[in-house]
């Protein structure tokens, strides 16, 4: 089973082409099935405006958009499920309109995210004064080892993105040198019954490797974390993107299965 559980629409403001065009190219791949996650809605500046995520009261059109494409999926052989891309920080204060959101809505599945490089988590690198990377790199895990444990999200999305977008000089992330914080994430991750996502849009940005490094999916497999697969397709043309090179790797290191979630129950693909 192919699936693909990580992919954006155009409410988010850096994303182009409908749940529809999503669908069709996801059928044109051979997936069976996807799962969209949109940036969920959050009010606080901080955490970006319109062009990183949709407001709240454009979650209808989201479920409407999501909806013609489970409508065509089942024309096509996709089956398609509703989830959302959701934020992990540090200021957790700031996440309780966010849990909240997520406590009354259907989502099948939650991804949770760190995106470093947006204010909110800048301001508090500032007012923690961290400054050098490997500080940052150790402060970044312990944020995604205590997601993990929360009980909010069923996958960590992207876990190593720390490594692209400025926030740190991309040499100074050499796994092997955090090996004690990036194991205690995913021994989390493992404990809590939380996934981690492999996400292939690595593969063409930043430094061109697959999320997380391959010597983190070595750890995984040692630590039994499960996992979820994302292309993180911004548009239709990348769903899938790379998972001909992924998927091969993953049973290589000895993964035979995928997770995806359903309604918020964890399902399984075996690959």
């Amino acid at each position: 089973m192919k699936i693909d559980c990580h992919m954006h629409t155009p409410l988010c403001g850096h994303a182009v082409g409908k749940p529809v065009d999503y669908v069709n190219h996801a059928a044109s791949v051979g997936l069976d099935l996807v799962t969209f996650t949109c940036h969920i809605p959050m009010s606080q500046a901080s955490f970006g405006g319109p062009r990183i995520r949709m407001h709240a009261d454009q979650l209808t059109t989201y479920y409407t958009w999501v909806n013609e494409a489970r409508q065509l999926g089942e024309t096509l052989g996709v089956e398609v499920l509703c989830g959302i891309e959701a934020e992990v920080s540090p200021m957790t204060e700031e996440l309780t309109e966010m849990k909240e959101l997520m406590r009354n809505e259907p989502f099948d599945f939650v991804l949770g995210s760190l995106h470093h490089q947006l204010s909110s988590y800048k301001t508090w690198l500032i007012e923690q004064r961290l400054e050098s990377d490997a500080s940052i790199i150790r402060d970044y895990f312990s944020h995604l080892t205590d997601a993990a444990r929360s009980g909010n999200y069923h996958s960590m999305s992207h876990p190593d993105v720390i490594r692209i977008y400025g926030t740190i000089d991309s040499d100074a992330f050499i796994p092997s040198l955090f090996e004690e914080e990036i194991r205690t994430f995913l021994q989390t991750c493992a404990s809590s019954g939380t996934c981690m996502e492999v996400n292939t849009s690595g593969l063409s940005k930043g430094v061109f490797e697959v999320h997380p490094d391959p010597l983190i999916l070595d750890w995984a497999k040692e630590e039994q974390v499960k996992l979820t697969l994302g292309s993180d397709a911004h548009q239709p043309g990348r769903v899938g993107q790379h998972f001909d090179k992924v998927i091969p790797m993953l049973k290589e290191k000895g993964f035979d299965r995928l997770q995806y979630f359903s309604r918020g129950k964890e399902q399984t693909a075996f690959l």
